[in-house]
């Protein structure tokens, strides 16, 4: 039934919005964008053949006076692979109310290791940390709130270092990082970007392979498909040869 109580509740927030104030992602050059607003697509159930480009900007960026706005998924997919949740949004930050979540109906418990496999390390200090705690009865409702109007696709895992989702965060971002080999359960964490074509000078089929070793270890795992970073339509061709048989 781990399916079903998570598919609850991330469909009680994750219901298709938009974000129209200078908030979270869409705080970026907000005043020079002529775009003012980005959406953040509903959660379903399905699979990796169920991942589409949607229709709406999900990510909107100035970057040497050139405005970006990227289109994000149709819709975020949950499915369970191999026993293990899965969670397939598009700006990252998304991960941070997985995690809650996860912690919250005890698919891992505080103190794992995150291995986060990202061309960025997203360590940034956000804006303000947490106000809430783990045993507050309305945490869902505030780190949604967190979620999508405070932190954005850089900052987000300082926040869960504060509350101790993790014991610790290995980030994986270059070919050596690849070998990692850990002896425990782990909360694994994925940024499609590592596929971009800037980082082509690590072999896709060795990334794939990590990669899914990393995932069998994992109590829970985390996808995120990174509009201003990487292609979409490439990011989705990647996720299901990822998960390929």
């Amino acid at each position: 039934m781990l399916k079903q109580d998570f598919l609850s509740a991330l469909q009680k927030y994750y219901s298709g919005f938009l974000i129209s104030r200078p908030l979270g992602n869409n705080a970026f050059h907000y005043a020079e964008r002529v775009n003012k607003q980005i959406y953040v697509p509903p959660f379903c159930a399905g699979t990796p053949d169920d991942l589409a480009v949607g229709y709406h900007i999900a990510f909107s960026e100035v970057d040497e006076g050139i405005e970006f706005n990227g289109l994000g998924l149709q819709k975020f997919v949950f499915f369970e692979w191999q026993g293990i949740p899965v969670f397939i949004f598009d700006n990252h930050n998304h991960a941070f109310f997985i995690w809650t979540l996860g912690l919250r109906q005890n698919v891992f418990q505080q103190g794992l290791p995150l291995v986060h496999v990202d061309q960025h390390s997203d360590m940034w200090q956000p804006s303000s940390f947490p106000s809430f705690t783990l045993d507050d009865p309305q945490i869902l409702e505030k780190a949604f709130y967190y979620t999508n109007f405070t932190i954005n696709v850089g900052n987000f895992i300082k926040p869960a270092l504060s509350l101790k989702y993790f014991d610790d965060v290995h980030i994986v971002t270059g070919s050596i990082d690849f070998e990692l080999k850990f002896d425990v359960p782990i909360v694994f964490d994925l940024d499609m970007d590592v596929f971009a074509p800037i980082m082509d000078y690590i072999g896709n089929p060795y990334k794939i392979g990590s990669i899914r070793q990393w995932m069998k270890q994992a109590k829970m795992i985390t996808i995120a498909t990174s509009p201003y970073f990487m292609n979409q339509s490439l990011a989705i061709q990647f996720i299901r040869k990822i998960f390929a048989s």
